[in-house]
């Protein structure tokens, strides 16, 4: 076991070095210069702040590698022999500090979406990933660090990644505002997500000084069942003499984050604006806290899987409310559906699956299993399309393995796979697979053609596949096992035989099933009923969930009568609020939460803040389309309003504009995130595309758009942001001149001036460059020119615009805003 993974296992108590920017400026490194290629030409000074660290007690020296993949670093820079020649440094002051010091090998963020959210492919990002790692390896790192991640679909390439390159132990830092990822995960959702990749340490770090990191903080302690790691950076920056300052001094700093540790973090650090001071200070504080405090908090232990979207965590297991698994997105006995899958066509399923979130399925069972359908290529896009509209989790229900490769690749966070048995080669193929991805799995005690009948013969069909799952190193966490409900038609004993499977899983081997419900009634009447009924024999037994039509009726009401009856509905809440107004065996409301995140009898803080999901109802108007995100119903809706005489002005002014305006409203109210800001703006955007040629052609588009200049500071490569920006103020009537990245402030004033541009807007993430928008400001009043500039960024504050003589954007919502405002 490598040394660092045992240090975790002992429970020691680790602290990590500080920040690396910020020391290099004060080290010699200019403004907007690259701190890798400064680094390359300066080893020596590299070295030095290693060892500083070290001196200052750190436990862990953090490579300088941040920006270390291909996708990020000049084209002249080898990646692999950089990411060795950083790690190396490391090694060396770690080596010569005279006790165990770890070297953590950083990965930090590309400033790519992968699809279907941005263009790059995810294999395309796991090859970056895994060049910047082999020569971090190659090095002499310890562990494996990606630190600083907004996305947790990014977050599992790098471990993906990791895994494919080395056995190291991987560590996994998020940075969240509020709680929530720039791509709107939880901290619950991202926890659960890594924990399912089997990650070593999972942490959050930047964006915030530990006074603002304590909600969150205490959430992911709360939450995770592996080591944690803390970073803040040393308060929030402002600008003193054209310097960026963070003005936490160390004793301060150390006092905070020392109480992390306090509460149970294994691991602390320093992130932007921390010094060897800092961390000097932090060591001594840590090591004052109280022997009682001392003691790491316990873990949570959960008994059952977690699936997960890029919003919303379920749980499934003993002390969590019976769900229901979605069935309709499954062509077998339906003609139409399997139609539209034969053409490639997915209305209907997207159909169902509105339906059934509407009835409160919390998991979407997904098939496309039909004759003449591409499973391939199938399944992966319509699982990236139903991730994209909705933030439910989905179940990849296939029987081709690389049809379910090809899909986890493009699934964002931890989906549910359906399923493995016994079937030969089958646990071979998949189980790797959801082993790597993180992926929850059912379990189905088959082997061989004959169905096992008695409790008996599938206890030792399972406990096979368990034998197999070890040997794979596959985590019993991950595995759902379906309790292999048969038709009481074809036999007296199935339904009994089937509960006393349900009650030794639950009871002996403590593992949480699931069962396709409709199965225990082929061939009878009144199917419904009987379904219900063995329902609520199933979840007395201890079934955790069930396969099934969401919609029935019958079911639903099972499910909310069992989770009250079985003490998953605290004060009857959820099941007052469904059959309050019950009559004659209808209840007022429909009832109906089949275990789902959103009732109050199965809510969990776990999930952590969700984005609202329209339904489909709302998506039934232009504005709805376009706040729903569905381009192809947008599309539609313009071209009936026009082929009725519709004004396309009208239809920008009173419908469009309105709609993207309400889509900023929920962005702002933390009800919807970057994906659901993006679909929507992009949605807006075809919709307008189809009504430009009309507005040229019309007399009364006599007055230009007002022009905005966009452009990434120079010596910052990231754009993210900026790109944001430009696609909602091009939504709201601007035109959009965006000069890209590392853009300089002279190139940036003659574009303001050669396209008369009234506004300009500057990005920065770096705390190296943000010094750099002063740069344009101060341009603009030495050539007298009256130009507005707006700036925005992950480390830009209000206090540092007012100090340039600029006016701060906090997102791409408020840009829009502010331009608006300044024009």
């Amino acid at each position: 076991m490598p040394l660092f993974r045992q240090t975790l296992a002992s429970g020691s108590r680790l602290i990590f070095d500080g920040a690396m920017g910020t020391i290099l400026q004060s080290r010699g490194l200019a403004g907007g210069q690259s701190p890798e290629a400064f680094c390359l030409e300066h080893p020596d000074i590299l070295e030095g702040v290693h060892r500083d660290y070290a001196l200052a007690g750190a436990d862990v020296l953090t490579t300088n590698t941040f920006g270390g993949t291909r996708l990020k670093l000049p084209p002249e820079i080898p990646v692999v022999d950089f990411n060795r020649r950083m790690a190396q440094a490391a090694r060396k002051a770690a080596d010569a500090a005279g006790r165990r010091v770890f070297v953590a090998g950083s990965v930090g963020p590309t400033g790519k979406f992968l699809r279907p959210l941005g263009d790059i492919p995810f294999e395309d990002m796991v090859a970056a990933f895994q060049e910047q790692i082999r020569g971090l390896v190659q090095g002499g790192i310890d562990l494996v660090l990606a630190e600083t991640q907004f996305d947790i679909a990014e977050a599992r390439a790098v471990v993906i990644a990791a895994r494919r390159e080395c056995s190291l132990p991987v560590a996994v830092s998020m940075t969240y505002e509020e709680g929530v990822t720039l791509t709107g995960s939880g901290v619950g959702v991202c926890v659960a997500t890594l924990a399912n990749m089997g990650v070593d340490l999972i942490g959050m770090n930047c964006s915030a000084g530990p006074v603002e990191m304590r909600d969150a903080a205490g959430e992911l302690l709360r939450a995770s069942p592996v080591p944690v790691l803390i970073q803040p950076n040393a308060g929030l920056p402002v600008l003193e003499n054209g310097h960026t300052i963070f003005p936490l001094q160390a004793d301060a700093f150390a006092g905070l984050t020392a109480a992390f540790a306090g509460d149970g973090a294994q691991a602390v650090g320093g992130c932007c604006g921390t010094t060897p001071g800092h961390i000097a200070a932090l060591k001594k504080a840590v090591d004052d806290l109280p022997a009682a405090r001392k003691t790491l908090a316990p873990r949570p232990r959960f008994s059952g899987i977690a699936v997960t979207s890029r919003s919303q965590l379920v749980r499934i297991g003993s002390g969590f409310p019976l769900r229901i698994l979605g069935e309709r997105i499954n062509p077998t006995g339906k003609k139409q559906l399997t139609a539209e899958l034969q053409a490639g066509e997915f209305g209907l399923a997207f159909r169902y699956a509105d339906e059934q979130i509407a009835a409160g399925a919390p998991v979407l069972d997904v098939n496309v299993g039909a004759p003449m359908v591409d499973e391939t290529a199938l399944l992966p896009e319509l699982a990236a399309q139903l991730a994209a509209r909705h933030g439910c989790p989905l179940a990849l229900d296939s029987s081709n393995s690389e049809a379910v490769a090809r899909a986890l690749a493009l699934y964002p966070a931890s989906a549910l796979v359906n399923s493995i048995s016994g079937e030969e080669g089958r646990m071979e193929r998949l189980g790797p697979l959801c082993r790597d991805f993180g992926a929850p799995f059912i379990l189905l005690p088959l082997q061989g053609k004959d169905l096992p009948v008695t409790a008996k013969e599938r206890i030792s069909i399972l406990e096979g596949l368990l034998r197999r799952m070890e040997a794979l190193g596959i985590p019993r966490s991950l595995a759902l096992v379906d309790a292999l409900a048969l038709s009481a038609s074809s036999s007296p004993e199935a339904a009994k035989e089937c509960l006393a499977f349900i009650r030794y899983c639950a009871e002996v081997l403590h593992l949480p099933t699931t069962c396709g419900l409709s199965n225990i009634s082929f061939g009878l009447p009144a199917r419904e009923l009987l379904n219900a009924s063995f329902l609520s024999l199933a979840a007395g037994a201890g079934l955790c969930s069930c396969i099934a039509n969401p919609g029935s009726a019958r079911i639903a009401e099972a499910v909310d009568a069992a989770n009250l009856l079985l003490g998953h509905d605290a004060g009857a809440e959820g099941f007052i609020a469904g059959y309050a107004g019950w009559k004659n065996g209808t209840p007022a409301q429909g009832g109906a939460s089949a275990g789902g995140q959103g009732s109050p009898s199965s809510s969990s803080p776990e999930g952590g803040k969700s984005a609202a999901v329209p339904s489909a109802r709302d998506a039934a108007t232009l504005e709805g389309a376009v706040i729903a995100g569905r381009r192809e119903v947008a599309l539609e809706l313009v071209r009936e309003a026009l082929d009725s005489g519709a004004d396309p002005f009208s239809l920008v002014g009173e419908r469009l504009i309105p709609a993207i305006t309400e889509v900023g409203a929920r962005y702002e109210r933390r009800e919807y995130f970057l994906p659901q800001l993006i679909r929507s703006a992009e949605t807006m955007q075809a919709a307008f595309a189809v009504l430009r040629p009309l507005l040229e052609k019309d007399v009364r588009r006599n007055k230009r758009a007002e022009v905005v200049i966009l452009a990434t500071v120079e010596g910052d490569i990231h754009d993210i942001g900026k790109n944001i920006v430009g696609l909602l103020l091009g939504n709201h009537g601007f035109e959009v001149i965006d000069l890209g990245k590392d853009v300089a402030a002279s190139s940036i004033v003659e574009a303001a001036v050669a396209h008369d541009a009234t506004l300009i807007g500057l990005s920065a993430l770096m705390t190296t460059t943000m010094v750099r928008m002063q740069d344009t400001v101060g341009l603009l009043r030495e050539k007298n020119l009256d130009k507005k500039v707006m700036v925005g960024g992950a480390v830009v504050t209000d206090a540092f615009a007012q100090s340039i003589g600029a006016h701060y954007a906090k997102d791409a919502v408020d840009a829009v805003r502010l331009a608006q405002s300044l024009i």
